[in-house]
C-alpha cells in the first residue's frame, strides 16, 4: 500500500460517487456496500504488477484495446509503452483512457480517467516520477527495462468503481506482490 491517508480519503470519495452515480443496471450487479470494495481493501488488493485491458481511441473515435502492466500507486493506476507504440500517439493526441484490471469472477477494478506522461521525453519529468521510477525498478529490477525508453503514464481516475462478489474475503486473501527487490 503506497497511499496515504487523505489518497484513501479522496479514493474513497471516487468510488462512493462513481457508484452513486452508475445506472441502475450497473447498481445492481455491484451493489454498493455489498459487492464494492472500500479504498482500503481496493490498495490491498491492487499490489504488483496487475495486468490491466487500457483502451484508446482513434483519431475517428475507434476504440482499441491493449494489454498493458498497471501499477496502483498513490491512488492511481501507471502504466508504461514504448514512445513508438500507435498507443503512445493515442494518449499523446487523446489522453482519456478507460482501463480494466479483471481477476476472473473475484474482482473487477474498472476506471476512467486522464493519462498523463510521467517521463516524456524532451520535456521535464512530472514530480511523482522518481518515486514511481524507484518502485518500477523494485518490481522488474533495476536492469529491467532501459527506463528512458519507455514512457510511463499515471491515469489520474476520473470514475473508478472496485467490484466482488467476496469483497471481505478477497481482502483477506494474499494478493500477488512484486518479486523482492
Amino acid at each position: 500500500m503506497f497511499e496515504t491517508t487523505t489518497e484513501l480519503t479522496d479514493l474513497q470519495r471516487l468510488l462512493d460517487a462513481s457508484v452513486s452515480g452508475a445506472g441502475d443496471h450497473l447498481r445492481s450487479i455491484v451493489t454498493p456496500g455489498e459487492r464494492t470494495l472500500t479504498a482500503a481493501q481496493l490498495v490491498r488488493v491492487a499490489t504488483g504488477i496487475c495486468t490491466l485491458a487500457l483502451a484508446t481511441t482513434t483519431r475517428r473515435g475507434e476504440p482499441r484495446v491493449s494489454g498493458v502492466d498497471g501499477h496502483f500507486l498513490h491512488g492511481a493506476w501507471v502504466v508504461g509503452t514504448d514512445p513508438g507504440a500507435v498507443k503512445a500517439r493515442h494518449l499523446a493526441d487523446r489522453p482519456a483512457v478507460s482501463a480494466a484490471h479483471l481477476r476472473g469472477d473475484d474482482l473487477g477494478i474498472f476506471t476512467h480517467g486522464t493519462a498523463h506522461p510521467l517521463n516524456p521525453a524532451g520535456a521535464p519529468a512530472h514530480p511523482r516520477w522518481p518515486a514511481t521510477l524507484d518502485h518500477l525498478q523494485r518490481c522488474y529490477g533495476p536492469e529491467g527495462f532501459v527506463w528512458d525508453e519507455v514512457v510511463f503514464y499515471r491515469i489520474e481516475p476520473t470514475w473508478m468503481v472496485a467490484y466482488s462478489p467476496d469483497p471481505a474475503g478477497l481482502a483477506g486473501s494474499a494478493a500477488p506482490t512484486a518479486p523482492p527487490a
